[in-house]
């Protein structure tokens, strides 16, 4: 309990970077949702960091960053009248799981958060689906409530939800700029690539993940829309809805669960986009990154180890 109340975090620059880069979408999440996305991001650090603790508190290691990282992101891939229990008990199980069962920070085989979203969205689906809030009709008008008001979830729930049951589609300017319902994180396709430009720039995000997991997205998407599949989406559409970008720059790129090699991270992206498009269209599932991510995870080592074993055979037989 000493280091719990004495709270010394490990020197990891590179999770610092991503946390400065999320501070401008929890403002606009907060300006569209309203202050209940605060309370939920302090509800979900607080358990990671108890879970942490629990994990090392003999061997009286400080916390890591990444911890707080894991539960920033999955804060962000929540509906924001999400119960803070269901989101408590995602995150635990998140850590729990995914991280500190692999032997914790740097061992890990699969994303914290993606596997936390994944958990509560197959056992809570209820929250994760069905209750959604509005946005704020003035911009930025959030900061002036606790949450916004709920909405008809059959007229107005998330964009991708909205096309499934109507046919219509949001707007793509709505789309770009953030002035749709769904998961806290993921409304603003502008402030997600700004961030991961920065996270670029900064040389925290790898590149090639990213745009290979947006290239993976187009090439199985433009396929399977102009073979005549109607389940799939409009490419450019689904491009801006479901949270593909969010996963693709703040998951897909987790320095731990990806691919350590160029080329490994290479095909990792494009599987990536690939999965995600197939679960979107014949799953139940609208959105699909998250578990995209998590099934691409697995074959990261083999991915690795495949492409040094071919660059060995090259210069042996070179």
């Amino acid at each position: 309990m000493k280091q719990l109340l004495n709270i010394k975090f490990m020197n990891q620059s590179a999770m610092q970077k991503v946390i400065y880069s999320l501070i401008p979408i929890f403002i606009f999440a907060i300006g569209t949702f309203g202050w209940r996305v605060l309370f939920l991001a302090i509800v979900t650090c607080v358990s990671a960091m108890l879970t942490e603790w629990i994990f090392n508190r003999k061997s009286n290691k400080p916390f890591t960053k990444a911890v707080l990282v894991s539960a920033l992101l999955f804060t962000l891939t929540l509906p924001p009248r999400t119960p803070f229990w269901v989101a408590s008990l995602g995150i635990i199980f998140g850590i729990t799981f995914a991280r500190e069962a692999f032997g914790g920070f740097g061992r890990n085989v699969f994303n914290p958060a993606a596997a936390a979203r994944a958990f509560v969205y197959v056992s809570f689906a209820k929250y994760l689906t069905a209750q959604w809030s509005a946005p704020s009709a003035v911009f930025m008008g959030g900061f002036t409530k606790y949450l916004t008001e709920p909405i008809d979830v059959l007229a107005q729930s998330t964009p991708m939800l909205i096309y499934r049951d109507t046919g219509i589609m949001a707007s793509y300017l709505d789309l770009f700029i953030g002035n749709i319902s769904g998961s806290m994180g993921e409304v603003s396709a502008l402030l997600i690539l700004l961030s991961g430009l920065y996270l670029i720039i900064k040389k925290v995000a790898h590149k090639e993940t990213i745009f290979s997991v947006f290239s993976g997205y187009f090439l199985m998407s433009l396929s399977l829309y102009y073979m005549g599949f109607p389940q799939v989406f409009n490419p450019l559409w689904g491009f801006l809805t479901g949270g593909l970008i969010f996963g693709a720059v703040f998951m897909a790129t987790d320095p731990i669960t990806s691919p350590r090699t160029f080329e490994a991270r290479i095909i990792y992206g494009l599987l990536i986009g690939a999965i995600t498009v197939i679960i979107r269209s014949f799953a139940l599932f609208p959105g699909g990154i998250m578990f995209a991510i998590l099934i691409a995870n697995t074959f990261v080592p083999i991915m690795d180890e495949g492409v040094k074993y071919l660059k060995k055979r090259g210069v042996q037989n070179g």
